[in-house]
């Protein structure tokens, strides 16, 4: 089991990112949330197994199909804390 904290940037709100990523997330049975930053990007928070975080951290790099993905930003971090679900904070 790992944890990720990322930013992703670029065009990402107004676009759907947190609803489908919360439902891409919640597909892959992990845990954690997604909200908007104030800066106009998206930060995403998820635990589970690690390959599993990987197919998601790629579905990241290209969201859903009005989204426009410029960077990735993602910090590994041991599971700090047992999350219950994936939700949309904010």
């Amino acid at each position: 089991m790992k944890r990720i904290h990322a930013i992703i940037h670029g065009k990402v709100q107004g676009v759907f990112f947190r609803a489908t990523a919360r439902d891409k997330a919640r597909a892959l049975e992990l845990k954690g949330f997604v909200r908007n930053l104030p800066d106009g990007s998206v930060e995403i928070e998820a635990q589970g197994e690690t390959a599993l975080i990987e197919v998601f951290l790629r579905w990241c790099h290209n969201g859903p199909p009005q989204a426009r993905v410029e960077k990735v930003c993602v910090n590994w971090k041991p599971i700090e804390e047992d999350l219950l679900d994936f939700h949309i904070q904010g």
